[in-house]
């Protein structure tokens, strides 16, 4: 042990890396996005001599490439082309222009950011299906909602799977905040107990992990709407927040998840994690057009600082420019 302690000290060190700023790693999160988004926008203007129906099919495939999706697309292509008759626009570069406006215009609906106020506790349901990265974003949210001030309770629903109970016991113990969880038994029974234990805590929020699941799961898509009636047992009122997880680089796939789990349970907001270069950003324009359920977050990285409030703007900025 000592001596690999001293090999180590005899490696040179790396120079410390400068932190990149949110809007950087938002840009790095949505690279392959803006490559192919972008990238083929810029070549059609580039190539483009005038602005005729051609130009417009071309701009058409390019977004649906891109997981904009029909809907969305043909959205789009309406728009910019009123707003391009409206301005006068003359250039592809002046189309340009008013696609993004359109597309901000789009995705603004979408920015609304989640307010811990009204109730104490504060209970926030998850869901998602597995691998979406639910149980971590549950993690960076307790990390965020200490920062704002508040005290915080995980409650370990997810009892299909062990390993999830020790992620989440794992993320309690680097957030310094308790973790209510069964071995096995009934994931409704454990949120009741966790919303009854922040009552009488006076915890300011509780973050309620559910059992991943895909939404052609009839039985566990049902056991998620117990969950959500027990807790609205356990505290009138609650859930205050139902928020879908969803993975960014599951292109138009995510809606038919928007869909199916809104239907199931009423979502009030989504977490869009997971961009890490290859995402599917398109995909939220689809989402704002099909199913305009609030993305709440977005993630972009590892680290707890990594999961920010959604703003559209910066979102567009960052996928096109």
């Amino acid at each position: 042990m000592l001596s690999f302690l001293k090999g180590a000290d005899k490696e040179p060190k790396e120079p410390a890396q400068p932190k990149r700023s949110w809007t950087q790693r938002l840009r790095d999160g949505l690279s392959a996005t803006r490559e192919k988004l972008g990238g083929q926008l810029k070549d059609l203007f580039a190539s483009s001599g005038r602005i005729d129906e051609s130009f417009y099919e071309e701009l058409e495939a390019i977004l649906l490439s891109c997981d904009v999706g029909v809907a969305a697309t043909r959205h789009l292509i309406e728009v910019t082309r009123a707003r391009v008759r409206k301005s006068g626009a003359s250039t592809p570069e002046d189309v340009r222009t008013e696609l993004k406006a359109a597309l901000a215009e789009l995705v603004a609906p979408l920015e609304q950011p989640l307010e811990i106020a009204g109730a104490r506790p504060f209970v926030i349901l998850l869901c998602g299906v597995n691998g979406a990265g639910k149980t971590t974003s549950i993690g960076k949210l307790a990390h965020l909602y200490q920062g704002q001030g508040h005290s915080v309770l995980l409650a370990a629903g997810d009892t299909f799977r062990a390993a999830a109970r020790e992620q989440l016991a794992e993320w309690g113990a680097r957030n310094n905040v308790t973790v209510v969880a069964q071995q096995s038994g009934d994931p409704g029974a454990v949120v009741f107990d966790a919303v009854q234990s922040a009552v009488a805590k006076s915890i300011s929020v509780v973050l309620a992990d559910t059992a991943g699941r895909l939404p052609t799961q009839a039985h566990l898509m049902e056991e998620l709407r117990k969950v959500k009636r027990v807790t609205g047992k356990a505290l009138a009122g609650a859930p205050h927040e139902s928020l879908l997880v969803i993975d960014a680089n599951t292109g138009q796939n995510a809606v038919a998840q928007v869909k199916a789990f809104d239907d199931a349970i009423g979502l009030t907001g989504l977490v869009l994690t997971k961009l890490d270069g290859t995402a599917k950003g398109g995909v939220i324009a689809a989402i704002a057009r099909e199913r305009p359920v609030p993305i709440r977050y977005v993630g972009v990285g590892e680290t707890m600082e990594d999961l920010r409030p959604f703003e559209a703007r910066a979102f567009v900025d960052a996928m096109l420019d």
